[in-house]
């Protein structure tokens, strides 16, 4: 309760420091705007469409292929058909597509375990089976993304330059973990950044990317994240953040989830996802943003129930405008995630839709977080603060 009472006053904060009304706990009501000044960039303008042409995105949870798993043998034997046919369907008809790379990606070593429970690794072949499963991107801003240590993660941008894949939230500094990646679609500019708020406290300075260090991008860095979402705002038709986030098995935001979706929406992000809980949470509107708080696993090894409910989250966009959102619901099977239909897609979707009661989003889109003050705005001292805290 202390906790997301600080949340509170944290977004309160920052629209009373940006000039803003004091709007933070309620969502979706009307809100005064701040008295008028000029914009010089329209894309900061709430109702921005770009060119006036749709895109839809297409995005899954957790994905890995650990050694002596099902599909860690899949990888092996075939990495074109690793993924099966359930991942291609699930995100099939979407211009960008997008899961969480859930591990160290390497030569098929570890050079360096790192002291943790579970060290995930698979080799650089994942990224065949990643575009042969037709995802455009995939993420490593998670907690295993350096699993192998230091060695481990020069293997992975080794690989991601090698195969000329974009592998996001990893770099040999701040600047590249937090460079997004960018693609003209349909004449829509869109960019898509990643970072991760969950990284083991033994492990944060270690394995968090600085001015001088390789690493991850840290979602525990609101500064240097808020920038990255406010510079990608200016040059952007729809901008989108995928965060590693929550607790494990917990199905409801933990208290850094839900302030971090709101400082990152009034800094511009269009769409807000993630993963990690390895159970799915609930999704919907936050103002005008589309946020989810938690895909679950997509292609995971080691699912029992309810790790086995999977599927994908399907958003099509107009610049900033969100025209539609659905979910297509799955179950992992054998490790793969195999579409639902009939009674049982019904019964799975009702479902996601009963999640969304523990969080802060409506089912229904409302009036804008974000302005092009709060937008141009540094995250304030005391967002910073409470969100650098390891949940």
């Amino acid at each position: 309760m202390a906790g997301a009472l600080v949340a509170v006053l944290v977004v309160g904060l920052w629209w009373g420091l940006s000039g803003g009304g004091g709007h933070a706990a309620t969502h979706h009501g009307a809100r005064p705007r701040p008295p008028s000044h000029p914009v010089t960039d329209p894309r900061l303008e709430s109702d921005w469409r770009g060119d006036g042409r749709a895109v839809t995105f297409a995005f899954g949870g957790d994905v890995n292929f650990p050694s002596g798993s099902t599909l860690g043998d899949r990888l092996s034997a075939d990495p074109g058909g690793a993924l099966g046919t359930g991942v291609p369907s699930l995100l099939s008809g979407a211009n960008l597509s997008m899961v969480n790379f859930e591990s160290a990606m390497t030569d098929g070593t570890c050079p360096d375990p790192q002291p943790k429970t579970y060290d995930f690794y698979a080799p650089s072949t994942a990224l065949t089976a990643f575009k042969a499963a037709g995802t455009t991107l995939v993420t490593e801003a998670n907690n295993h993304g350096e699993d192998c240590g230091r060695a481990g993660l020069q293997m992975a941008l080794a690989a991601r330059t090698q195969a000329a894949y974009p592998v996001i939230g990893i770099g040999q500094d701040a600047a590249q973990a937090f460079t997004p990646y960018t693609a003209v679609i349909d004449g829509q500019k869109i960019a898509v950044i990643a970072a991760t708020q969950v990284i083991d406290s033994d492990l944060q300075t270690a394995w968090t990317a600085t001015a001088t260090q390789p690493g991850l991008a840290s979602a525990y860095d609101v500064t240097d994240l808020v920038d990255a979402v406010e510079a990608a705002r200016k040059v952007s038709d729809t901008v989108v953040v995928f965060l590693h986030w929550g607790v494990e098995l917990d199905a409801c935001p933990d208290p850094l989830q839900e302030p971090l979706a709101n400082v990152l929406v009034q800094a511009g992000a269009d769409i807000v996802i993630g993963s990690h809980a390895h159970v799915l949470l609930g999704g919907g509107y936050l103002g005008s943003a589309y946020v989810d708080y938690g895909l679950g696993n997509f292609a995971f090894y080691n699912t029992p129930a309810p790790t086995d409910q999977s599927g994908s989250l399907i958003v099509t966009a107009t610049g900033r405008q969100i025209d539609s959102v659905a979910w297509r619901p799955a179950l992992i099977e054998g490790e793969l995630p195999v579409p639902l239909s009939g009674d049982e897609a019904t019964q799975a979707l009702a479902a996601w839709n009963s999640a969304r009661t523990c969080t802060d989003l409506s089912s229904t889109d409302g009036t804008s977080l974000a302005t092009p003050q709060t937008e141009s705005s540094p995250a304030p001292a005391a967002a910073a603060a409470t969100l650098s805290v390891d949940g």
